[in-house]
């Protein structure tokens, strides 16, 4: 998108509230002050003038649509180049999710809340409040897309992504793909509710709260629980490994 600095500075000041947006939505559950905030914010500004640069208007693309995948990304690469999540909270996640995995390879599917709870252990205020101290690290996956995406993948490739409206083609490998395909529409029907409306929709916590008439702490725990089963289905690829498949819970 050639463009001389007035009209370029003007796209940033037009752009700037949807930078801002960006950063508030993926550090809403991070230890972060002002400061760093603001710093991420700039991050996301430099992310807004590589897509006005590189944008191509020949494209059948909005460019909001370009513009969110290249701020997105230049913020999770400054996050995980600064690795914001304590590591006492990464032990807690680690936690999770191995219960997740090891429940969902001996059961077929995905566990519930209580057999989570019970397989680690511990009572069910014990458990919610480990979801609690563990949903940071839910923000911050290897899988996210990264900045360079869009540049070294085929117009064709990204498009189809885009138009289709499904952000699980943005992910490279088709077996990453397919079983991550699987592990949703797997997930208990409120999670998979929840993860549609935040991240489809994009209602925030409190509205998805509205939406099911639940608190917006348990919509927290609805997300945070279906992003680690997520991850735990994740780690049967590595692993190489598939559960066994017996009836969901009711």
């Amino acid at each position: 998108m050639a463009m001389d600095k007035k009209k370029r500075d003007e796209l940033i000041l037009r752009y700037a509230p949807l930078v801002k947006n960006i950063v508030a939505r993926m550090t809403a559950k991070l230890p972060i002050d002002g400061a760093d905030k603001e710093a991420l914010i700039n991050v996301g500004i430099i992310g807004l003038m590589g897509a006005l640069e590189k944008f191509d208007e020949s494209r059948n693309v909005q460019f909001e649509t370009y513009a969110k995948f290249r701020i997105r990304g230049a913020v999770l690469d400054e996050l995980r180049i600064n690795d914001w999540v304590p590591r006492s909270v990464r032990d807690k996640d680690d936690k999770l999710v191995k219960a997740y995995h090891d429940l969902e390879k001996k059961l077929g599917r995905a566990p519930t809340e209580e057999e989570a709870a019970a397989h680690l252990g511990i009572d069910m205020d014990e458990y919610y409040k480990l979801l609690t101290g563990a949903k940071a690290v839910t923000v911050i996956s290897t899988e996210d897309i990264t900045t360079d995406y869009l540049d070294y993948h085929t117009d064709e490739e990204w498009l189809r992504s885009v138009d289709q409206g499904n952000p699980l083609d943005l992910l490279t490998g088709e077996e990453t793909r397919e079983r991550l395909k699987k592990a949703i529409d797997a997930l208990p029907e409120k999670e998979r509710v929840v993860m549609s409306l935040y991240y489809y929709e994009e209602l925030t916590m409190k509205e998805i709260g509205c939406t099911l008439r639940l608190t917006e702490s348990r919509v927290c725990q609805l997300h945070s629980q279906a992003v680690l089963r997520l991850r735990a289905a994740l780690r049967y690829l590595r692993e190489g490994e598939r559960p066994e498949k017996s009836d969901p819970p009711r």
